[in-house]
Order: structure tokens, then C-alpha cells, then sequence
């Protein structure tokens, strides 16, 4: 998720709190999920806006991550960040390779069928066991699977259109 107006591309969100310290549970989206932690400031989404909020120290803990915030000692203000989302600047992202994307990139290119036949706009995507799948809407909303050579044919970033090997009644 991208929130346009600010530049600023959503990484996690905040879960709970852990310990007494002011440390936090993250929910990373991220691949893999700690490279959240390599990105600091992080714009957190609270009382309707997105505050710069400084990274004082995190790490892996089991299957999740924890971080602590500057600013928030003690367990009572770390928990009024549970729910929030967590976002970084684009440019804080590093060039993605060639024939890589960002899903954030992805997000609201127009996508046509071989026939020319416009099947919508990429509303957001989201990761399966074995391929991630977009979500379309336009006309009806369709489940893509985002599988280069085979479904994906061409993605320009440039002319934000996708064209894709898909029947539109599918």
C-alpha cells in the first residue's frame, strides 16, 4: 500500500506491546521481514496523520519483531501505537532490479488483456504459497496471478499499464 499524497509506502504495522520498557510488537511487510529495521525514520499513522518517528533499537524476536521508539519508555505509551501502520519514504527504497517490481509500483497500472480488452486497475496484491495474486477492479474485481512470461506479459511503469495473458470472463 502507497499513500500517494505523501510519497510514504506502508512496511508494518504495530501489534501489541512487549515488555515494560516501551517496546513494541511489529508486524513487517517486508521480504524478508526484518528488513524493516533497516529503514529509519518510520512514519507512523496515528490520530489521522503520519508522524516522522526515530528507531531506537529493534530486532528479531522469534517469529516476529520488536523495536523501540525514541520517545516511548515505558509499556502505557507504547501501547497507544498498537494498530498503527508503519510507512517509510519511497526514495528510502532501494532501485529494484531489473524485471523486479515493487508491489507498491504495481498499484493502480491499468490492465489490459492480449485483445486489448481492459480488465481494470492493480488494486493491491497479496502473497500465496506459490505465486502472488493481484486484485483487479474494474468492471468486477478478478484474482490474477502475477506470473511473469506466463500470465504477466509487460509491465510499463512509465505508461502505467500491464498487459496480461487473461480471458476476461475468468
Amino acid at each position: 500500500m502507497t499513500d500517494e499524497a505523501s510519497g510514504l509506502v506502508e512496511v508494518g504495522r504495530f501489534t501489541g506491546v512487549y515488555g515494560v520498557r516501551g517496546w513494541v510488537k511489529v508486524y513487517s511487510y517486508t521480504e524478508p521481514k526484518e528488513n524493516i529495521l533497516e529503514y529509519n525514520p518510520w512514519y507512523v499513522h496515528t490520530g489521522g496523520q503520519w508522524r516522522s518517528m526515530e528507531v531506537a533499537e529493534g530486532r528479531v524476536h522469534g517469529k516476529g519483531i520488536v523495536a523501540r521508539l525514541v520517545g516511548y519508555e515505558d509499556r502505557d505509551a507504547a501501547s497507544l501505537l498498537t494498530g498503527a501502520e508503519i510507512a517509510i519514504a519511497r526514495d528510502q527504497l532501494p532501485p529494484a532490479g531489473p524485471g523486479e517490481y515493487y508491489w507498491v509500483d504495481l498499484e493502480g497500472l491499468k490492465v489490459i488483456n492480449l485483445d486489448g480488452i481492459e480488465l481494470g486497475v492493480v488494486d493491491h496484491l497479496f502473497e500465496t504459497g506459490s505465486n502472488d495474486v493481484m486484485v483487479v477492479k474494474g468492471d468486477r474485481e478478478r484474482l490474477i496471478p502475477f506470473i511473469r512470461d506466463q500470465v504477466v506479459i509487460q509491465v510499463d511503469l512509465e505508461h502505467r499499464t500491464m498487459r496480461v495473458d487473461w480471458d476476461p470472463e475468468f
